[in-house]
């Protein structure tokens, strides 16, 4: 078993597209040794800024041999026709064998195929992936129809230490396949040649290059903790910052700089945010979990004199944070309501209107809702409402747009607003992700959840709702937000009342009539997800969704959890079975009669036996689910439904519902039906799938 090594040296090949590339790269390979039926032990791809490499262990020397058969003409055939099949296989009719198929005879090719060399494979496979591998940006730089994410300068190719024969076809040119690479572009330019992975690895990390992504990462987060520690400070937590790094450097170098106290006057997250996307710098905490007046950088080399470097980077980084600090001075010399009139002229949807009349409709909308929200106070509710998005049109938002929200509340709190209002007006954006806090706070929620809604209302009034994996809105993000906001401040909210509320402002629309309903199935598929983390099944859902005119959520929770609880019980279980064996005999002998048995017209003076004690449990049951449904203690209901599963067994043994006498069969049939009716006033059932 021998060893495949690959890489492709190119410029840099930028970080967010590393990692993909990678697993693009394994992925393409392994397919194609299958389908040359090489076989292989291990197969590992690694990725820096200048190189996308893979090592492929345990390969065999040759693809194995393989007999191939192909059936020809009938025996006796046109010549022609034999002429045709003797050419395709490029065999003579000597060669051919005679076999009986079905009664006839006719003449098959057997061909014994010898193994291509792996080494021949491979240097295919290698031209064919990289015209295949697709990045989400590429280029080209020669003529020809060839792409790369950025100009590629060398392709090593080894397969059991020897060098592949052949070339990467670049269009007008050719690309030799070699077995030499390059270290660091600095400190290790001059190439050297490699006779295994271990060598490759050993000699790049010699020629200071890192190859693993997780080892360069490791070192940067260490060495940035040794030097925050040394400082009595901690990093800041930022998985995705240390990603992104960790493809931008071959060799990391971590070091610790100062940001002036000038600019610690500024909010830390204009500071963060300035520092992590202009820069890529990490922050740090103080002891007190304040921002602190540090960042950390990491180069990509190492130099005699590091302060030098750390100079360099505070000089341009000071240069930075004067522009933030500049818009953050202009922006407080106009207020938020000020700026309102601008908000004309950015237009929310082409349909739903401007973002000004989009403030004016979440105004009505955080009002109404304070109603169902406990202590949220309508007319901070309009003050916030009035002013979330007035932050879009100020210089720093502009600048750094994921600080809308966070920036709009620090300039509400310096003009005096009330910290509710403030606070709702950088916590109506949530939550943003299953990750994202959920507001708690009364104000905040309101506008969170009439941000969310006015959206899903809106977009599905004029009929742009999300479409297989499409969904340029971001829908179904605002449906999970507000089934979050409703169940984890447990708001008793009619989903088809705040629906109707919010359809209110769009009655100038003319959309689809049905928008309301196909928005509420659309927020109970949305509830199968959200449920579903908690191992529900999506069926269950389904069931209480499909009692209808049920849209409170607190409630359906509710009635699922306690379903669920229901059916993994024996009694629940094995009453579900009944229900299914009712409905079933009841759908066949409706279709077949061509009537409905209305379980409400049965005579119980027909009953006797088991069908007596059935109807009597029946007439109890319906009875004692009376109060706990009222009272919404959907334990204590599935536990009065439990008290079918005897009576109702008992019947299916000892009773015959078919019988000739065509009033008793008819009667049976209608009791049967009250036995799906009385079990669907818990949950229809026949929605259990399983």
């Amino acid at each position: 078993m021998a060893e495949f090594l690959l890489e492709f040296l190119s410029e840099e090949i930028p970080a967010r597209m590393q990692a993909r590339a990678a697993d693009d790269l394994r992925r393409l390979v392994l397919a194609k040794l299958e389908a040359a039926q090489l076989t292989c032990k291990t197969a590992q791809a690694f990725t820096t800024p200048r190189r996308l490499a893979l090592v492929v262990d345990g390969l065999p020397p040759a693809q194995p041999d393989r007999t191939i058969e192909r059936k020809g003409p009938r025996v006796g055939a046109p010549e022609k026709a034999m002429d045709g099949f003797l050419g395709s296989v490029g065999l003579e009719l000597k060669q051919c064998e005679k076999r009986e198929v079905k009664g006839s005879e006719f003449w098959f090719a057997v061909i014994e195929q010898q193994g291509r060399p792996t080494a021949e494979v491979l240097a295919d496979i290698v031209g064919e992936v990289a015209h295949e591998l697709t990045w989400p940006k590429s280029m080209r730089w020669l003529d020809g129809p060839f792409r790369w994410v950025r100009p590629l300068h060398g392709v090593l190719a080894l397969f059991d230490g020897a060098k592949l024969d052949g070339a990467l076809k670049l269009g007008g040119t050719e690309l030799p396949f070699g077995d030499t690479t390059v270290g660091h572009r600095f400190h290790a330019p001059e190439p050297f040649a490699v006779a295994s992975f271990d060598d490759y690895r050993d000699k790049l990390r010699g020629a200071y290059v890192t190859l693993e992504p997780a080892e360069r990462r490791a070192r940067i987060a260490d060495r940035a903790s040794e030097l925050a520690h040394a400082e009595g400070l901690r990093l800041r937590d930022d998985p995705a910052l240390h990603d992104e790094v960790a493809g931008l450097v071959e060799w990391p170098v971590v070091l610790m700089g100062h940001i002036d106290e000038a600019f610690m006057a500024v909010p830390p997250e204009v500071l963060i945010t300035s520092m992590r996307t202009h820069q890529r710098y990490f922050a740090l905490n103080g002891p007190n979990l304040q921002l602190a007046p540090r960042f950390v950088v990491v180069a990509n080399m190492e130099t005699d004199d590091e302060s030098v470097v750390v100079a360099g980077n505070e000089r341009v980084l000071r240069a930075r944070l004067s522009d933030a600090k500049y818009f953050w001075d202009q922006d407080r010399k106009v207020r938020l309501e000020e700026r309102l009139p601008r908000l004309e002229e950015i237009v929310f949807h082409a349909q739903l209107g401007t973002v000004r009349a989009r403030v004016d409709r979440l105004q009505a909308m955080a009002a109404e809702l304070c109603s169902h929200i406990a202590d949220a106070d309508r007319d901070h509710a309009r003050s916030a409402a009035l002013l979330c998005k007035a932050d879009l049109v100020t210089e720093m938002v502009a600048e750094f747009p994921e600080l809308q929200g966070t920036m709009g509340r620090y300039y509400a709190l310096a003009e005096g607003e009330k910290r509710p209002v403030a606070d709702a007006i950088v916590e109506h954006y949530s939550p943003a992700g299953p990750a994202d806090t959920c507001p708690t706070k009364p104000v905040s929620v309101a506008l969170a959840l009439a941000e969310k809604l006015d959206t899903l209302v809106g977009f599905f009034s004029i009929g742009e709702t999300p479409t297989g994996s499409k969904d340029p809105f971001a829908l179904r993000r605002a449906a999970l937000g507000v089934i979050r906001l409703i169940v984890e401040n447990r708001l008793r909210l009619r989903l088809t009342i705040v629906f109707r509320e919010a359809r209110r402002a769009y009655n100038h629309l003319d959309g689809p009539p049905d928008a309301l309903d196909t928005l509420l199935a659309f927020f109970a598929d949305r509830l199968k997800v959200h449920l579903r983390e908690e191992g529900v099944p999506h069926d269950h859902v389904a069931a209480v969704f499909a009692l209808g005119g049920e849209d409170d959520l607190i409630r359906i929770i509710t009635r699922v959890r306690a379903l669920g609880e229901f059916l993994g019980s024996e009694d629940g279980a094995n009453l579900l079975i009944a229900y299914r064996r009712a409905a079933n005999i009841v759908r066949v002998e409706e279709k077949r009669d061509g009537v409905a048995f209305d379980g409400d017209a049965y005579d119980a003076s027909l009953a006797q036996g088991d069908e007596a004690a059935l109807v009597e449990a029946l007439e109890a049951v319906t009875r004692d689910l009376d109060t706990p449904l009222a009272t919404e203690d959907y334990g204590a209901a599935m536990a009065v439904l439990a008290r079918l599963r005897v009576p109702v067994d008992r019947f299916f043994d000892t009773v015959t519902v078919n019988v000739d006498d065509a009033d008793l069969r008819a009667n049976r049939l209608r009791l049967l039906a009250r036995i799906t009716a009385t079990m669907n006033r818990i949950a229809v059932f026949s929605h259990i799938e399983g």
